[in-house]
């Protein structure tokens, strides 16, 4: 992989600076190699958000035999394109409101905007501090067998990644969501964000409408 370069598609490690290389060494790690196989796993957990790492980690405390498959970026949308960005760029925000008024109170401060790179680059060092909680050497170090690809059922007991097949005798599905696409004119243009590209944004929009 060029190391200037995410990896695809993973438009959320956009722009690849060092935070997102950080994030992708821990949430896809490019080196990864998938184990083999156990005879038979008692949980496999399909998706490795929010849901899908607490409930491999539960199942795992608890004695159980587990695999985790996920295909993109471990920490799901939490942790790369929902709560964790989310949250950083609002107390961002709430910072320059709280400049913005500071003249109503006597300050010389007062005034508008600032520095949406910064603002961004803070966000992605947040993200990419938080990612070894989510990151697959964690959760290998929980006893988990952790498959970085797309899974694909096989049968009422098997799924399959790349050539791997993992037998069990319990599945979790929790493959999360996506932003629609929507069937209007022009929703192909680039300008078009969802929450996957958003926080990849280094210009602050003049203006933005929200669906």
């Amino acid at each position: 992989m060029n190391p200037t370069e995410p990896p695809a598609p993973f438009a959320a490690l956009e722009p690849f600076d060092d935070s997102n290389r950080t994030l992708a060494s821990h949430v896809h790690p490019p080196d990864w190699v998938n184990p083999k196989p156990a005879r038979r796993y008692h949980l496999v957990v399909v998706g490795g958000g929010t849901a899908g790492l607490v409930s491999a980690a539960g199942a795992a405390g608890l004695g159980a035999r587990v695999a985790l498959v996920e295909r993109a970026l471990l920490g799901g949308d939490c942790l790369n394109v929902g709560c964790v960005p989310s949250k950083a760029v609002l107390a961002a925000a709430r910072e320059w409101r709280r400049v913005a008024d500071a003249g109503a109170y006597g300050s010389s401060a007062a005034g508008g905007g600032g520095d949406f790179g910064a603002v961004m680059r803070r966000m992605r060092a947040l993200r990419a501090g938080i990612a070894p909680h989510d990151g697959a050497a964690r959760f290998r170090e929980l006893g988990i067998d952790v498959f970085l690809g797309h899974g694909r059922f096989v049968s009422p007991g098997a799924l399959e990644v790349g050539d791997a097949r993992l037998a069990f005798h319990r599945a979790v599905v929790a493959t999360g969501a996506r932003a629609a696409t929507l069937p209007l004119p022009g929703f192909d243009d680039p300008a078009v964000l969802t929450n996957e590209t958003v926080f990849s944004l280094e210009t602050l929009p003049a203006r933005m409408a929200v669906i």
